[in-house]
């Protein structure tokens, strides 16, 4: 069985610190891991193709600098994705577009061991987890299925008016605010109410940490973090592939034709 870092980190209570990929290359998730400045990557497969394939190849490539694995659902198919994604070597679950604690439990069931203890409804799958020649007893196999990190978006009205009763779910490890879902959601322009989502999401950092539930901030620069530090956080997602991707051929794109537009 594999370590599960991030689960090592949070039960230590020391920080993270983790990014975003698209991508299902396992070359992009090994050169994260070389950098050795990452806890885990985040496959944001709620953006993204994939294969059941891409998703254990994602998770080799992690386990060869000792890196966790998270993996971003989409809210209709989550059971089935993040079973799959666990099956296959994921050890971390972002699931996205929640309202209700009572969403949040049903989730929680889900990728919960189907054992007496347990009393979920993920079973034993002859994929990757549960290890090969010898496989992992059952026992063994559900106490690493239980370690499993869940983190719940918090991007809807519903959801930041339902925090403290998400917040008390037993099961939630972190909760994220969603900027974008959450101004749309409230019928606005997320630009136009900067103020407004930022007011937002402090309560909802200092209602989980009031609950011992961990706030898990994205940020764009290492610079972002110390307003996050301030209010307690101390886990962080820094940066986004398709994000960096851009700005870099923006910004050298646009450079380099003002050295060569002078030549016709």
């Amino acid at each position: 069985m594999k370590t599960n870092h991030l689960r090592e980190l949070l039960d230590q209570g020391l920080p993270s610190i983790g990014t975003r990929i698209e991508n299902t290359w396992p070359l992009i998730t090994e050169i994260v891991g070389s950098t050795g400045a990452y806890d885990y990557v985040e496959f944001v497969a709620e953006y993204a193709p994939f294969t059941h394939y891409d998703l254990e190849n994602i998770a080799r490539a992690a386990e060869l600098s000792t890196m966790s694995t998270m993996i971003k659902v989409d809210f209709q198919n989550r059971a089935y994705v993040a079973q799959k994604a666990m099956a296959s070597g994921f050890q971390a679950i972002l699931f996205t577009d929640h309202k209700s604690a009572d969403e949040v439990r049903e989730s929680i069931y889900l990728v919960r061991p189907d054992s007496p203890q347990d009393g979920g409804r993920f079973g034993y799958p002859n994929r990757r987890w549960i290890g090969y020649q010898p496989y992992s007893p059952q026992m063994d196999y559900a106490a690493m299925v239980r370690r499993t990190v869940l983190a719940f978006m918090i991007e809807k009205r519903e959801a930041l008016d339902a925090i403290e009763e998400i917040c008390s779910v037993e099961g939630v490890d972190m909760v994220q605010f969603g900027p974008s879902d959450y101004s749309m959601s409230m019928g606005w322009n997320r630009s136009e109410h900067v103020a407004e989502f930022k007011a937002a999401e402090r309560h909802m950092i200092e209602v989980a940490l009031a609950h011992g539930v961990q706030p898990r901030c994205e940020i764009a620069s290492p610079e972002d973090a110390q307003y996050y530090i301030d209010l307690g956080v101390r886990h962080f997602c820094l940066g986004d592939e398709l994000g960096n991707a851009a700005r870099a051929w923006s910004q050298g794109g646009t450079a380099l034709r003002q050295v060569v537009g002078g030549l016709g």
